[in-house]
């Protein structure tokens, strides 16, 4: 199992925020990963992703929209991905 520090976010236009982030970009990496595949890895177990902002440091799990869509978050946001939605635009 790896674990990945998300460093970057790409959203798209839409208005609820369980659906706006289309794909993150990790540490180290110039490769970036749809919102889908990191549901798919963490909930495999397969990986472990975390956020680090001011200094905390926040795990990045997976959780259920209330439209049925598997989404990501990190543990400390409650129902808001506010520490995901926060990162810098990933540029490329």
């Amino acid at each position: 199992m790896g674990t990945y520090r998300i460093t970057c976010i790409h959203k798209d236009e839409r208005k609820n925020p369980h659906e706006r982030i289309q794909f993150v970009g990790l540490e180290g990496s110039s490769q970036r990963y749809e919102q889908q595949e990191i549901v798919r890895f963490i909930d495999s177990g397969a990986h472990r992703f975390y956020v680090q902002r001011g200094g905390s440091t926040a795990w990045v799990i997976t959780a259920t929209s209330p439209y049925g869509n598997r989404y990501i978050k990190t543990e400390s946001d409650g129902e808001t991905p506010n520490n995901l939605l926060s990162l810098p635009e990933c540029v490329n």
